[in-house]
């Protein structure tokens, strides 16, 4: 993986969405193909042989390749949403965020005490919507938990606020 080609293809946007938020911007990153490839190619190497039973996407960013990783796994996609968006019964999480507070749902029956979870999102910044999709997902009971980023943002300390029993990797580290 070339990582310093996928660095060098993400945009920083400075106050977005709120004055004093650096976002980095992954769109970029998407409309590169050899990124693309890259990306899909590193996370399917990463989780490969795991025995990943189920994908989770954290709205939004999170569901441009967990979708993918799933078919690729061989595992279902489920997507951990804002309220009011999933049509079923939901489990809800709310959580502190750099600029807010938030809450995440899931559907009620998308993940079983028999699952393998891998939570994916775009970005580890402060570790508050992980956190609570992680939580979420632990509701179930799966077997395991696994989370993964693309981008972690070290300076921020988003990885402490995970749970230590729950393997974080990431593929660029800012």
């Amino acid at each position: 993986m070339d990582i310093e080609k996928l660095k060098s293809n993400l945009r920083a946007v400075p106050d977005f969405p709120v004055k004093g938020i650096l976002f980095w911007d992954i769109t970029t990153l998407l409309k590169n193909p050899d990124c693309l490839r890259e990306i899909d190619e590193a996370l399917l190497h990463l989780y490969q042989g795991l025995g990943i039973t189920k994908v989770v996407g954290i709205e939004s960013r999170g569901f441009f390749f967990a979708p993918s990783l799933a078919m690729h796994l061989g595992a279902g996609f489920v997507p951990i949403r804002k309220p009011g968006k999933l049509p079923a019964e939901t489990l809800s999480q709310s959580y502190a965020k750099e600029y807010g507070l938030d809450t995440l749902q899931i559907h009620k029956d998308a993940i079983t005490p028999d699952d393998i979870v891998l939570v994916h999102d775009d970005v580890l910044a402060t570790g508050g919507s992980s956190r609570a999709a992680i939580e979420l997902v632990r509701q179930s009971a799966p077997k395991k938990i696994y989370a993964n980023f693309l981008i972690e943002l070290e300076a921020l300390h988003g990885r402490a606020a995970l749970p230590d029993d729950v393997p974080v990797e990431t593929l660029l580290v800012l």
